[in-house]
């Protein structure tokens, strides 16, 4: 995992777990560094080296500072998948995308608009600045604003949490007292979005500034309550786990292979299928609000 230290990976073990058990004879081993660093990763992916482990399955702090590690590890005939944040395609086999970059970027935009009533200022709360999905998305974002129906929302600022929740809050309260006219926060990622709407709460500005984003169910469903988030998206991070494990097995054992158009099967979920650059995408982002975020809650 990126780190050790945030919510998402607190639900993601589940999914591995399930895989394993459903092919057998498989033992997975579910670690990352305590904070989330290129460098914390090269070193536990050193180790596994060290353990002639099979597979390596990773989401990737920064996409290319992995890849000497990565690239020694697929030299020893370790299988090499990264999921979620990608690696560059010569540090992996596959990447296993939990959506498409283009729904999860105008997923955000949409959601954001609606709460803003189609117009007004919106900022982004990003992960780090290398955060290789976070910046896919952001890009997106960037294009959607350009749509014709979007042009009376305006991004002034694009900030960066690093995935930390002390210094997320801090940009969160940044954005809300440098732009006092801001009517929405997106934060494309599960910490950004929870220190976002604590920021939002503090600062008496519920019902003035909306946030969205993608965040857990277990984490947000206070947040819905209070109103500062009316809706949020997420892919279910038990079933990615789970597929990029049963990928993973699936090279392992010869039956997947590295190329355009080569469909990989995720067991229960079915098949993906390759593209050029080595990607798959799992499925598109759910939508959460009042009406589901509790039910949701006690599962992730």
């Amino acid at each position: 995992m990126k780190g050790l230290a945030t919510g998402f990976p607190d639900a993601a073990p589940t999914g591995p777990k399930e895989a394993a058990s459903q092919i057998g004879g498989v033992e997975v081993i579910y670690t990352g560094p305590t904070t989330p660093s290129a460098e914390g990763q090269i070193e536990i992916i050193n180790s596994l080296i060290s353990q002639k482990v099979d597979a390596i399955v990773v989401s990737a702090n920064d996409p290319n500072a992995l890849v000497p590690i990565t690239k020694k590890a697929m030299q020893r005939g370790i299988k090499v998948i990264s999921f979620d944040s990608g690696l560059a395609p010569e540090g992996r086999q596959m990447q296993l995308n939990p959506s498409n970059p283009q729904m999860i970027g105008e997923k955000q935009i949409q959601m954001a608009a609606k709460e803003m009533g189609g117009k007004g200022e919106l900022a982004i709360l990003s992960a780090s600045a290398q955060a290789t999905n976070q910046n896919i998305w952001i890009g997106v974002m960037k294009e959607t604003l350009e749509k014709p129906e979007y042009k009376d929302l305006k991004l002034v600022a694009t900030v960066y949490g690093d995935d930390q929740s002390d210094k997320s809050y801090r940009e969160a309260i940044g954005l809300l007292r440098s732009h006092p006219n801001l009517k929405a926060i997106i934060a494309p990622t599960t910490v950004g979005i929870v220190a976002a709407s604590k920021a939002v709460a503090d600062e008496g500005l519920v019902g003035k500034v909306f946030v969205t984003g993608l965040g857990l169910p277990s984490e947000m469903a206070g947040h819905v309550k209070s109103g500062a988030v009316r809706e949020f998206a997420i892919w279910n991070p038990i079933d990615l786990g789970y597929a990029a494990t049963y990928a993973a097995h699936q090279f392992v054992s010869g039956k997947a292979k590295a190329e355009n158009g080569a469909s990989v099967s995720v067991g229960r979920l079915g098949n993906v299928t390759l593209d050029a650059n080595g990607e798959a995408a799992l499925g598109p982002p759910f939508t959460y609000n009042a009406e589901n975020v509790e039910q949701f809650a006690k599962l992730f």
